[in-house]
């Protein structure tokens, strides 16, 4: 298999297929750029598919930027049991009795899942990443603990139900199906949502489906999968990367800078910021992206009194885009 140049730097966006991890979607990137240095824009369990956010090289320094923006899911929740991970990869926990779920109206399902809408405190999955004493979670389950976390703020702005309730019943019991959309901001658990709603309506519930499709700016319209990378590959073609600069003016205001400027900020130094749209009334700003006319980043800058510093600098990493691609 060939390799892209390992200097190249860009954003990738791959749909990630069931059954890969985040890390595995990481390792085969690696291979096919021939650098070390990729890294991802927040996880997606196995059994998720759909958007994964990469950065190669020095684009890895956009992730932090990538990760904290909103989010957009589509999901099914099976309402009638729980699971011991809250998703369809864990055990089976006691279905509840048949009946109960018959009697699940559309109005009772509706009621659970507005409920979880708005700034609420979610309990994360205890098979979740996140790390307890230096631990992830998931790992301390399968050595035997009883993992609880902590509750954490999210915001979940839009809960779409799309689907159901459809009825399923296997061996196990009597279910029912709904397909949902939801909103979100980082750090929500959708099958705590599954979980909880499941809760409420005294059946239990579980996530049976996850498809990420969107990540800020981000959709699943402009992704690859990792076999049409792989097989891109084998032609010699370059990754089809998003410029460094493309990224970075989709996620901040742009400042464009001379090559002085960019120089200037380049080593350190500050310099004079002219009135822009980046910029409020008093002449200061939050992150802007330093580009200069020829398209390339400089870096990420702050705006004091009408002084601007670099907060992150952008080496000018070697850039090769696919045929047809804007810088």
């Amino acid at each position: 298999m060939k390799s892209a140049s390992s200097a190249v730097s860009g954003i990738l966006l791959v749909d990630k297929p069931a059954g890969f991890t985040s890390h595995d979607a990481v390792a085969r990137t690696r291979r096919l750029a021939g650098t070390r240095k990729v890294g991802h824009a927040g996880t997606l369990d196995p059994m998720a598919t759909g958007l994964l956010v990469l950065g190669v090289n020095s684009s890895t320094r956009l992730l932090t930027f990538v990760v904290g923006l909103d989010k957009e899911y589509l999901a099914t929740v099976r309402l009638g049991a729980a699971t011991t991970t809250d998703d369809a990869e864990g055990e089976l926990l006691d279905a509840a009795d048949p009946t109960r779920v018959r009697a699940l109206t559309e109005e009772s399902i509706g009621e659970a899942f507005a409920a979880q809408r708005g700034t609420i405190v979610q309990v994360p999955s205890s098979v979740s990443a996140i790390k307890v004493d230096g631990k992830r979670a998931y790992a301390r389950v399968r050595a035997g603990e009883d993992v609880v976390l902590d509750g954490r703020t999210v915001t979940i702005s839009e809960i779409e139900l799309l689907g159901g309730p459809r009825p399923v019943s296997d061996a196990s019991g009597e279910f029912v199906d709904i397909d949902v959309r939801v909103v979100c901001s980082s750090g929500t658990y959708i099958r705590a949502i599954a979980r909880d709603v499941g809760a409420l309506l005294g059946v239990g519930g579980h996530l049976t489906a996850l498809r990420r499709t969107r990540i800020g700016p981000f959709g699943l319209a402009d992704t690859h999968t990792l076999d049409e990378l792989a097989d891109s590959a084998e032609t010699g073609a370059a990754l089809p990367l998003l410029t460094p600069a493309s990224v970075a003016g989709r996620l901040f205001p742009v400042l464009e800078v001379d090559t002085d400027a960019a120089a200037a900020l380049g080593h350190g130094q500050r310099i004079d910021v002219a009135a822009s749209p980046a910029l409020t009334a008093d002449g200061e700003s939050g992150p802007v992206a330093a580009i200069t006319g020829d398209g390339r980043l400089v870096g990420l800058v702050a705006v004091t009194k009408g002084r601007g510093k670099s907060i992150v600098n952008f080496p000018p990493d070697e850039y090769a885009p696919p045929a047809g691609a804007t810088p």
